[in-house]
């Protein structure tokens, strides 16, 4: 393994980590000596890594440093050729349009070989069962855009959702997930009414409000919650 291969690897062990992470434990999985780790961690620092931490204590990388030039395995590109791919076809039109625009800042910035490799990626995204569109498909974008809204923000929603028997209802949900499928996109979220986690077919809400108000739990918690019930490992 070169010098820069380990060191790229050596930030990417510290992102791994939100606490402090001892030196011996870094050099441990890392295959090195304590020594060689610690001149590493040195060098990273030197070069502008926010790495806090020193010898007996620990090492946190702060967040805010990316690497100048971007580096990756040729799995790595693959996987982000093809999941991006797969975004853009499958998603909504402004998520599509950002896998679009995410894998061109990637390629940009990327050494002359490995964006060849990118670019001539063959990994392809088969066709799906067709989804039927919706008469207003830009009403559904807008949907979608809001509820990704609502996720990130932690905000509670008010929708209106018509079920399986054409029987509508308003729901104050605390949306904290999205699943996408072939055929259907569904929110996960915890509904006041129900007063647990109930799940909602995206194309049966009819209408959507955001509220000004944040929900109590964390949305991580939320996404625990649901995955431990559900036996979903963290992906």
């Amino acid at each position: 393994m070169s010098r820069t291969t380990r060191l790229l690897d050596l930030l990417q062990l510290l992102r791994s980590h939100r606490h402090p992470v001892s030196g011996a434990d870094l050099a441990a999985t890392m295959g090195v000596s304590l020594r060689t780790l610690y001149r590493d961690v040195a060098t990273l620092q030197g070069q502008g890594a926010l790495i806090e931490g020193e010898p007996g204590i620990g090492y946190v990388l702060k967040p805010g440093f990316t690497l100048p030039p971007l580096m990756f395995t040729l799995d790595e590109l693959e996987a982000l050729a093809l999941g991006s791919r797969w975004v853009a076809r499958r998603a909504d039109v402004p998520l599509g349009n950002a896998a679009r625009g995410a894998l061109a800042k990637i390629s940009a910035v990327l050494p002359a070989e490995l964006r060849h490799e990118l670019e001539s990626n063959a990994l392809l995204v088969g066709p799906a069962t067709a989804i039927p569109i919706p008469a207003d498909a830009a009403s559904a974008d807008a949907l979608m855009v809001q509820l990704r809204e609502a996720i990130r923000d932690e905000r509670k929603a008010t929708i209106t959702y018509c079920d399986l028997k054409s029987r509508e209802s308003q729901r104050v949900v605390w949306p904290f997930a999205i699943g996408f499928f072939d055929q259907v996109e569904v929110l996960v979220g915890w509904c006041e009414t129900r007063e647990d986690i109930r799940t909602f077919r995206i194309d049966r809400i009819t209408s959507l409000a955001l509220s000004g108000t944040r929900y109590p739990r964390r949305r991580q918690a939320l996404l625990k919650e649901w995955r431990a019930r559900e036996g979903i490992q963290p992906q």
